[in-house]
């Protein structure tokens, strides 16, 4: 075998996080040869510095089908992976700590069975202290999703990349795309280590994948941010569910070794031209200070380490996902806003329906791409056109 030959496959996908090694994942299960792309290593950045969340709970109207979607094959992660990422269906709890922040609460739900949807519940003050004993008393209610819970970001990366290189997929780390082009039928990614070429390419590079789109005169209104996490020392087992807050900004979970991980879309420092977030204390010790208003007895509990990470965020808080609008055999998945870790299971099985040209009922319109283009063609590319056969066996 040639080279050459080695760095052709069906379908290219530049980015090696979740949603990338989904993609893969899924495709892969259908017979397409896929390789995968990665500047640095799998789950180094959005993927690997978000909570671990398997979050339903809060989603906007938008994404709330795709996300139910999703949370189906987090229940059955160890049946199609061969491990489960460490997922936990400990339900999610959002608590509302005044009357008008119960209030909010209450009209959100409402306003969720409205559209269909009852997978958030309203609950009272003495059902939060039933499920959480250990929170602070003046909390008066909140949101309750029992089948969301949380898993690890490192482990569900590793599964997904394991489980897709068992079906032939190909992972290069440590090779950035710099240019991409389509010559005739083939895409073809330039790298520092060679160029490698596929009918299809999928971009799920996160906060690097802007820059990608505008190579095709693809405008994405969005932008990067240096995302932060902590974890805690070890403490005795206090908290069941994973905790976000209605008021504030909030992502908390305590895992089986007694650590206590606290994110919640923590900004930090930026540094993207050199590919590093920065951690900022004082940002820190913001969340921190809101753990502690939760649950006081931790307020002499020392943080064991912190790190950073870069994502996407575009204008309107929802992702891009599917098909160009300015390039054929062209897809999308990026700018998650912090949020896409649940996501990553059903948004690369969806991903690989729409590239396979397969029918779905979860509809993709409203994370379209050309939303941003105010010069969009009238007649795009319609997005569920099958552009890759899938081999017979």
């Amino acid at each position: 075998m040639t080279e050459s030959s080695q760095r052709q496959s069906d379908v290219l996908v530049i980015g090696g996080g979740i949603h990338g090694l989904s993609t893969a994942f899924h495709l892969a299960q259908r017979g397409v040869s896929v390789t995968v792309l990665e500047a640095e290593y799998c789950g180094r950045h959005a993927s690997g510095v978000n909570a671990g969340g398997v979050r339903t709970l809060g989603r906007h109207a938008e994404e709330i089908p795709l996300a139910l979607a999703s949370r189906k094959l987090w229940h059955g992660l160890r049946e199609t992976l061969g491990d489960d990422g460490g997922f936990v269906a400990s339900g999610q709890l959002k608590l509302a700590e005044t009357p008008a922040e119960l209030e909010e609460c209450r009209l959100r739900v409402q306003s969720l069975k409205a559209l269909g949807f009852d997978h958030e519940v309203l609950i009272d003050q003495a059902q939060v202290f039933d499920i959480i004993p250990t929170v602070a008393r003046h909390v008066v209610g909140g949101i309750w999703v029992k089948d969301d819970g949380y898993a690890v970001p490192y482990k569900v990366v590793t599964a997904f990349r394991l489980a897709a290189e068992r079906l032939g997929v190909k992972v290069h780390e440590k090779t950035p795309a710099h240019r991409i082009e389509q010559r005739g039928q083939q895409w073809t990614v330039s790298t520092p280590g060679g160029v490698y070429s596929a009918e299809h390419l999928v971009i799920t590079a996160g906060a690097w994948a802007r820059e990608l789109a505008a190579q095709v005169g693809e405008p994405v209104a969005a932008h990067p941010e240096g995302l932060m996490l902590m974890v805690t020392h070890r403490v005795a087992p206090f908290c069941a569910p994973v905790l976000g807050a209605t008021g504030r900004s909030l992502s908390f979970k305590q895992f089986a070794n007694g650590t206590v991980v606290i994110g919640g879309k923590l900004i930090g420092s930026l540094d993207f031209a050199a590919r590093h977030g920065e951690v900022d204390m004082t940002r820190l010790g913001t969340s921190a200070r809101t753990v502690t208003d939760l649950f006081p007895h931790l307020k002499h509990l020392g943080v064991n380490r912190v790190w950073a990470g870069v994502e996407a965020f575009t204008a309107d808080d929802l992702p891009v996902i599917g098909a160009s609008r300015k390039a054929s055999n062209l897809s999308y998945s990026f700018g998650f806003c912090g949020s896409g870790f649940q996501m990553g299971p059903g948004t690369g099985q969806r991903l690989a329906q729409q590239i396979l040209g397969e029918h779905s009922d979860i509809s993709l319109d409203a994370f379209d791409v050309g939303r941003f283009d105010s010069v969009a063609s009238a007649s795009p590319i319609n997005p569920v056109q099958p552009v890759i056969s899938v081999p017979h066996h």
